[in-house]
């Protein structure tokens, strides 16, 4: 998309914001409670250090985050940032509020052990850049928790998330059938908890960057993984180059052999909602 067009597009989807930002928190409470569950409680409960929140809208995840964390939020819109400082002052939390882009983040390289993202990968116009950027201020060793809608899994509800899609992309730049999961395995972090929920239209994960020295034991989910390679299609990171395909051993018909460890954090391939396969991603949970 030229310069000049997206600049106007991330203006509009500005001031959309703006304009909303006042009536947001009721338009989407109940909604939340039905579709979410405790997700946000689940993402905050696990930050810890210095904590980056991308894209914190009004401050409803502030509740949920533990004493003793340092938190920057940043969002683009300056009306949910206002309402996002009143929500922390009422908390009497302390956080440092930014205006800024999450495809352009004003952070050092490594300077963040968590990042935490809730329903907003949806609405930024380019998803792939923004996991670059969590990926980039990341310290090795340091967590990404995400939580967000995605496509589901039945058919017939991607369907009905497609012509969604076409109110939805125009009007407030909300995708509908994103696959966060694929991005973060493009940038090479290592998944280490995956869960869907609501046929697959609900999903939470929890990755980590990997440390520099790479050394010893490698993490449960990249050991099972080895255990179960991932079919044909499945997209893995091939360093800063670019992406590579990952290629499942087919030239024998039986199981690979998986040890009582590894099988603890392996689960039963579920239907991808892209391509209609089975996904073998290691450490995924389905909830229903």
């Amino acid at each position: 998309m030229p310069r000049r067009s997206a600049d106007a597009r991330s203006e509009r989807l500005r001031r959309y914001w703006d304009k909303h930002a006042p009536k947001y928190d009721k338009q989407v409470a109940s909604f939340e409670r039905w579709l979410l569950g405790d997700g946000r409680q689940w993402v905050c409960s696990q930050a810890t250090g210095d904590v980056l929140e991308v894209a914190i809208g009004t401050g409803r995840n502030l509740p949920f985050y533990p004493e003793g964390i340092r938190l920057t939020g940043t969002d683009f819109s300056p009306a949910m940032l206002e309402l996002a400082r009143r929500q922390a002052d009422q908390l009497g939390r302390r956080v440092d509020l930014r205006l800024g882009d999450a495809q352009a983040l004003e952070l050092p390289d490594a300077s963040i052990d968590t990042v935490v993202c809730t329903l907003s990968l949806c609405a930024i116009p380019n998803e792939r850049r923004a996991v670059a950027e969590m990926q980039r201020v990341l310290r090795p060793g340091g967590r990404l928790l995400l939580l967000d809608h995605v496509a589901g899994l039945p058919r017939w509800l991607r369907a009905i998330q497609w012509l969604l899609e076409l109110v939805t992309r125009p009007a407030t730049g909300e995708h509908q059938l994103r696959h966060p999961l694929l991005e973060v395995q493009a940038e090479g972090l290592e998944v280490e908890r995956w869960e869907r929920s609501k046929l697959g239209m609900v999903e939470r994960l929890a990755a980590r960057k990997p440390s520099e020295d790479g050394g010893g034991r490698e993490p449960p989910c990249r050991e099972a993984r080895s255990a179960h390679p991932g079919p044909p299609w499945v997209r893995t990171a091939s360093g800063a180059g670019g992406h590579r395909r990952a290629r499942a051993d087919t030239t024998g018909s039986e199981e690979p052999q998986v040890s009582a460890e590894d099988r603890a954090v392996t689960q039963e391939p579920i239907a991808h909602p892209a391509v209609g396969q089975a996904d073998s991603v290691a450490c995924s949970h389905v909830i229903v």
